[in-house]
């Protein structure tokens, strides 16, 4: 199949317009993705920091009575750990045997 003179006139400016026409398309996804990854960090962004405020703010609250807890359950830990030390039990003894 040969193209002719006239069909050249008419099919290269056409190629032309197809290929900067595809090449616009392919720029305007390639933006789009960018302005839904800038978007996507902004709102990011924004929940870390009102999550950040709010927990501060809770957290001042629950700070005076979980201090006076956790210094009860340290030394309850403490008395227990002891108490296991001390105890030995009647019928198990310290030695394992793997000789099977």
């Amino acid at each position: 199949m040969s193209l002719k003179a006239i069909e050249l006139q008419i099919a290269i400016p056409k190629t032309y317009d197809a290929g900067r026409i595809a090449e616009q398309k392919q720029q305007q996804s390639q933006l789009n993705q960018e302005q839904a990854q800038a978007l996507t960090e902004k709102q990011l962004l924004k929940s870390r920091d009102s999550v950040i405020q709010t927990e501060k703010s809770a957290k001042t609250d629950a700070d005076t009575k979980e201090g006076k807890q956790d210094g009860k359950r340290a030394h309850d830990e403490k008395e227990l750990n002891e108490e296991e030390k001390e105890t030995v039990h009647p019928y198990k003894g310290s030695f394992v045997d793997f000789t099977g």
